[in-house]
């Protein structure tokens, strides 16, 4: 039984390894389309005018409150009642990619105002506008200060995609799940995925960690 049971579970591995793409496809492009909200909305807190400031402030609150798996079933089982059907993958794309927005926006603000006064004094001295201060000057340093923050938020994003199992999206850990139900033994498929994600996630950590040294030896962020 042991022998047949672990036969099974080689039989099956190649579709937790032909589901990667899936995940790396779901994860990237919510992450993506997170990071240009969140760039847009950083850009409207910091430099539009107190109402438009205060609007996205709280758009970052309340998203931020919002359980991730919630924001799923909004998508996938909400909108097909005002007649906007979205199919599992695009509803989990949106749903991930707009609640990870808040917490990006709030990062590449602190990013933002992270940059010193007296280089956007300068910058509106010369006659730059507020998107020429923000594109020259404020986003390049900004980008740099925001990058460990960033990378490390694409590695919660990545783990954070298993959540899409909810709503049918077959990425790697549903189709453990899926193989585990099969050979009757969960611990080797979820041990196989578990690795899958440490793979991934633990050489972005690393490069995070680096540039973060970086950052500190030159004086931008503190310890």
């Amino acid at each position: 039984m042991d022998w047949e049971i672990n036969s099974q579970f080689f039989t099956y591995i190649n579709l937790i390894f032909s589901s990667i793409g899936t995940t790396l496809i779901l994860s990237i492009t919510s992450f993506g389309l997170a990071t240009i909200a969140a760039l847009i909305l950083s850009f409207i807190e910091v430099f539009s005018s107190r109402p438009f400031s205060k609007f996205v402030e709280w758009y970052g609150r309340i998203l931020r409150g919002v359980p991730l798996i919630l924001a799923l079933f909004i998508f996938y089982y909400g909108l097909p009642r005002i007649g906007f059907p979205l199919p599992p993958i695009y509803s989990a794309i949106m749903g991930i990619a707009i609640v990870d927005s808040a917490y990006q926006e709030q990062l590449f603000r602190g990013a933002i105002e992270a940059v010193g006064e007296k280089q956007l004094e300068a910058a509106y001295a010369i006659g730059l506008t507020r998107w020429g201060v923000f594109r020259y000057v404020v986003f390049p340093q900004a980008f740099r200060i925001a990058l460990p923050g960033w990378i490390n938020e694409f590695s919660i994003v990545l783990k954070d995609s298993s959540i899409a199992y909810a709503i049918g999206v077959v990425e790697i850990f549903t189709q453990a799940v899926h193989i585990a139900q099969v050979i009757a033994d969960y611990l080797k498929p979820l041990l196989i995925v578990s690795i899958i994600y440490l793979g991934i996630c633990y050489p972005l950590s690393y490069i995070s960690n680096r540039f973060h040294r970086k950052l500190m030896e030159m004086g931008m962020v503190g310890g």
